[in-house]
């Protein structure tokens, strides 16, 4: 056997060129991996066991290669050892726990430098069983270069899909987090562990280990690790972890968005790599909404690739007068610039020094310029020099650019001529209008103005995707009176009459419509309830207003037409068509946007004569559930989701018909009686509490306008509010609240109506749960709240069946306790002790 003192390293022949060693990536899957797997280029100064050319130095003879073998001995060695492979399974011997440290050491780092040959010589060392366990078994070593070593050596095997699975079972990923998880660790082990990692991190049902062994807090901080290579390796294993779902929590608890939307936004030299994979872990991440949002909110917009083609159909516009992005323009002075040149060097004959923009404008303005340039240069979808390719011609691909040319790019897509990139740019303009600054950065670079013309578009998808973005931008009271400004009322009427339209474009064109109505009737409106068309804004460089900053005003080019003459008798023939035939979310929706209308007595004339009581008898009927077995036992029981819009519906119906109640040309049409009975339905119903509020409003109404029209009626009104609708509201109240005050106001409430000495109002406060709430008040409770509390009890307690409630409720160690304290409310306490059966 050769002595460990006697070897020596063979010199190395020249490298061969290097192969790839990775697999094609799964269709269905697009791996990450480490751009420099397979690793086959060695250290200069590293030898690579090769052929052995000549023995040894200092070798004996009794290792068959010493200074004392004949030539014949030499000649038959170099014929039967081929690449160092009879020393392989001396080195592996060599990482036995019963050996030297320095001996295991020596051997893994020959083995190291052995694997960087390619998959042939990884081969010749995996074919060792238990070899790569004594490697495992070497990462908990104290020396720095074993360590490094043994990270290296998994790190060159992991790039063969083949041993991934033999390399986690031995433990490894469990051994490198915790190596990397120590205070102190050195860069070259840090790096070759993380490498390793990365490498096995492409195995998607090895990615639950590495997030379970507790790494990730530590990955993200690798992320601000002053080594590239460090801060790659890092990058690369959190794009291959987003590539799972189920992780997609717990790494953004970790806090990898702002880092990653950090380095995606940085402009450093040397970081392509870790940009890239910024990306791509960004991009898995925005496919989950609340996380898109996240992700906006770092200053990213998710923009789609359309390709090149595409953006051929553009065309720059030719010298002309400047305008800003959203259309307003600079008003020409005949007044001669000073400098010359006042039609090129437009800006050099404002008098002021200074021509202050807002900053929304600005940016606007830059990102305009930015995406154009790029355009005209044929560097549209370029990033780090490198064009992005689609992988796939039916994957929709996507990627994230800084909030100023992500806005910008999506407007610049818009006025393209390609339908799918319009549609694509669209519904990424809705995603992007989480709040109120993307929104107006949007109005700011000229989105809406492109949307609204978008909505004449003869393409059904591109109309629906151009309404889902106004619906989004629309939240935006300023971004909604610019919607009207640009003259959406006319298409978004003509969607709502046509009767082909899908319902998710109706949902969404009575959404913005009711917001434009809203927003007109909710601010002192400026053009005084009229419609604004064909917005052409003008800045006046010369003569400017004050109030404007000293040189922009935006006049707005007033066309008037009245509101009632756009909403006119076909739309609400329209609208309650729907209100009769539609799901209950569009009903919620087309009442509320009737009952706004419902202000003015011409549209209420138009609603008599269109029959709206057809329309409400159709919610209401939705809205008596459970009430009659005979009913509905035939029909299928509507889930918690259904019976949620329903009440909804139910409740926007009832804000309609009270607020049609007030015109006695509505009140000649309809049957009152039918109204109470139906509502009194509703309130007995098992629609949620929140949304019969309303009804009881309504019924009450009702009551008052037609008290004497309501005698055939067998129950009353007032009463039937109380049981149906007010205690088990109350009850509700004390329930939920987390207000002392709230809760107090509660039960006085509600000891003022059982005060009544009514028996189903008792009842009522039985059958809600109130026995058990008012116990844990008379507990937790202070003065007036236990007082009212057990005043409630006593009067349950008169009948016998809420005995046992009140009991198990564990009121009688509370009445106790309160008796023999001798509080000011002891007499009561022992009056309702009394009354129970103990």
């Amino acid at each position: 056997m050769l002595a460990l003192s006697s070897l020596t390293l063979p010199l190395p022949l020249p490298p061969s060129k290097p192969f790839s060693l990775t697999p094609p990536p799964s269709p269905h899957l697009r791996l990450r991996r480490p751009p420099d797997v397979p690793l086959l280029r060695r250290p200069p100064d590293v030898p690579l066991l090769r052929r052995r050319r000549r023995p040894p130095a200092g070798a004996t003879a009794d290792d068959g290669g010493g200074a004392g073998s004949s030539p014949q001995d030499i000649e038959q060695l170099s014929r039967t050892v081929t690449s160092g492979e009879a020393y392989i399974g001396l080195f592996v011997r060599m990482l036995g726990l019963d050996n030297d440290p320095l001996d295991r050491e020596h051997a893994v780092t020959t083995l190291w430098q052995y694997s960087q040959g390619g998959r042939k010589c990884i081969d010749d060392i995996m074919q060792f069983p238990g070899c790569i366990n004594l490697v495992t078994s070497l990462l908990k070593s104290e020396s720095c270069s074993t360590c490094e070593a043994a990270a290296g050596l998994l790190r060159n095997v992991t790039s063969v899909k083949l041993y991934r699975d033999a390399v986690a079972e031995s433990g490894a990923i469990e051994e490198i987090s915790s190596l990397l998880c120590q205070s102190s660790i050195a860069p070259e082990v840090k790096e070759q562990g993380l490498f390793a990692l990365w490498n096995l991190s492409v195995d998607e049902k090895l990615r639950p280990k590495i997030v379970e062994s507790g790494l990730l807090p530590k990955l993200v901080r690798f992320l601000d690790d002053e080594e590239i290579k460090v801060k790659e390796a890092a990058g690369g294993i959190l794009a291959n972890l987003a590539l799972s779902h189920a992780n997609h929590g717990i790494m953004v608890e970790a806090g990898v968005i702002p880092k990653l939307a950090d380095l995606l936004k940085g402009k450093q030299e040397g970081y392509k790599v870790i940009r890239k994979e910024a990306k791509t872990a960004l991009l898995e991440l925005c496919k989950d909404e609340y996380y898109r949002i996240l992700i906006i909110e770092e200053g990213l917009v998710r923009v789609p690739v359309v390709g090149s083609a595409a953006y051929k159909a553009f065309k720059p516009s030719t010298h002309s007068w400047p305008s800003l992005p959203d259309g307003t323009e600079i008003q020409r002075n005949s007044r001669p610039s000073r400098y010359g040149a006042s039609e090129l060097l437009v800006g050099l004959n404002i008098e002021e020094k200074n021509l202050k923009l807002e900053e929304a404008k600005m940016n606007a303005i830059v990102g305009r310029s930015q995406q154009q340039f790029l355009v005209r240069i044929g560097a549209i979808e370029m990033e780090d020099g490198e064009k992005i390719q689609n992988e796939s011609p039916q994957k929709e691909q996507y990627t994230l650019l800084p909030w100023i040319d992500g806005v910008a790019r999506l407007v610049l897509i818009l006025g393209l001529e390609d339908t799918s990139a319009i549609i694509r740019a669209a519904y990424s303009v809705a995603d992007a209008s989480v709040n109120e600054h993307m929104r107006n950065s949007f109005k700011e670079a000229g989105a809406v103005r492109q949307l609204v013309q978008l909505l004449h578009h003869d393409r059904l998808t591109v109309r629906e995707a151009v309404a889902h973005a106004l619906d989004k931008l629309s939240i935006s009271n300023i971004v909604c009176r610019t919607i009207e400004a640009e003259g959406a009322l006319e298409p978004l009427i003509n969607i709502l009459k046509d009767p082909s339209t899908p319902v998710a474009l109706l949902e969404k064109t009575i959404d913005i419509l009711s917001r434009i109505f809203d927003t007109g009737n909710g601010l002192k409106r400026m053009f005084d309830d009229k419609v604004v068309n064909g917005t052409e804004g003008k800045v006046n460089s010369a003569n400017s207003s004050s109030d404007a900053g000293g040189f922009l005003q935006t006049l707005l080019k007033q066309e008037p037409m009245t509101r009632m003459e756009i909403i006119g008798y076909g739309i609400i023939s329209r609208l309650i068509d729907l209100l009769r035939k539609a799901s209950p979310s569009v009903q919620t929706k087309v009442a509320s946007f009737l009952e706004y209308l419902a202000n003015f007595e011409p549209h209420t004339t138009s609603m008599t004569a269109a029959g709206i009581e057809s329309g409400l008898d159709a919610v209401f009927q939705k809205g008596v559930l459970n009430v009659e077995e005979d009913d509905t036992e035939n029909q299928p029981e509507p889930t918690i989701v259904e019976i949620e819009e329903i009440g909804l519906a139910t409740s926007a119906a009832a804000r309609l018909l009270t607020k049609l109640l007030n015109f006695d040309q509505f009140n000649r049409t309809i049957d009152p009686a039918k109204y109470v009975i139906q509502l009194r339905k509703i309130l007995k119903s098992d629609i949620p509490l929140h949304t019969k509020d309303w009804v009881a409003a309504c019924l009450v109404k009702l009551e008052s306008k037609f008290g004497s029209a309501l005698k055939n009626v067998n129950f009353t009104v007032d009463k039937e509010v109380i049981i149906y609708e007010t205690i088990p509201r109350l009850i509700e109240q004390i329930r939920t609240s987390f207000s002392y005050e709230s809760k107090r106001a509660a039960v006085l409430e509600l000891k003022r109506i059982i005060s009544g000495g009514s028996m189903e109002f008792a009842k009522a406060v039985a059958n809600a749960g109130g026995i058990f709430l008012l116990v844990k008040l008379i507990e937790e409770g202070k003065g007036d709240v236990i007082e009212s509390s057990l005043a409630i009890l006593y009067n349950l307690s008169m009948d016998a069946e809420n005995h046992p409630a009140i009991i198990s409720a564990g009121a009688v160690p509370v009445l106790k306790r309160i008796i023999l304290s001798e509080g000011p409310q002891w007499t009561r306490a022992l009056h309702l002790l009394r009354t129970l059966p103990i």
